[in-house]
């Protein structure tokens, strides 16, 4: 139909997503407002980013509709929009926590440092 909007697959939305959400300092205004919301004043307090690039990083993730602002006593306060948001971080920290373990395990196999022998075979 002419005029109807072209649906996107989920996993071409999905990528989307993910590349709004590659970007350390947006990652961690995230992490920041999934623990409360924040004035903007405190988000620079917390995050070492020059307050123009903070204004970027919140207008990307705000045309995401990952958060919301409203403006009271003189100042703009932004919080999460969607809860599932921190969910997403804390399953983020576990997969990193996995990675890192198994690595960790690769890397000692690799060096010998692992119990057993370095062929891996059985000494029994």
């Amino acid at each position: 139909m002419e005029g109807s909007p072209v649906s996107v697959p989920l996993y071409q939305a999905k990528a989307e997503f993910f590349k709004t959400l590659g970007h350390p300092a947006r990652i961690r205004i995230l992490e920041l407002l999934s623990e409360r919301d924040h004035a903007v004043h405190e988000l620079l307090e917390q995050i070492e980013i020059e307050p123009s690039n903070l204004s970027q990083q919140l207008a990307v993730l705000r045309r995401a509709s990952l958060v919301t602002s409203t403006r009271g006593g003189g100042e703009v306060v932004y919080s999460v929009s969607v809860p599932e948001v921190r969910d997403l971080l804390l399953a983020a920290r576990a997969i990193l926590s996995g990675i890192i373990i198994v690595r960790g395990e690769l890397e000692s196999e690799l060096t010998g440092t692992a119990t057993g022998s370095l062929t891996g075979a059985s000494t029994s």
